[in-house]
């Protein structure tokens, strides 16, 4: 079912923005990684493995190309 005529309040996107980096500042860095390699997980999760791989590859492709770029070869 689609929704017609609804639009995201912007004032609540700009408070919800605001609550997630208060939330992110008051963590350390090791609890951010872990929350993010959960949420990683759970993305993946609803993924095939032949998706997964595309995926990787393409993340290879676009390192090696921004490596490239910058003129660092190792």
């Amino acid at each position: 079912m689609m929704r017609m005529g609804t639009k995201k309040n912007p004032n609540a996107a700009a408070l919800g923005k605001l609550g997630g980096i208060a939330r992110a500042s008051s963590l350390s860095k090791a609890k951010r990684s872990a929350i993010a390699k959960k949420a990683a997980a759970a993305r993946n999760a609803s993924l095939s493995a032949t998706e997964r791989s595309r995926i990787a590859k393409l993340a290879v492709k676009a390192r090696e190309r921004k490596r490239e770029l910058s003129g660092k070869e190792n």
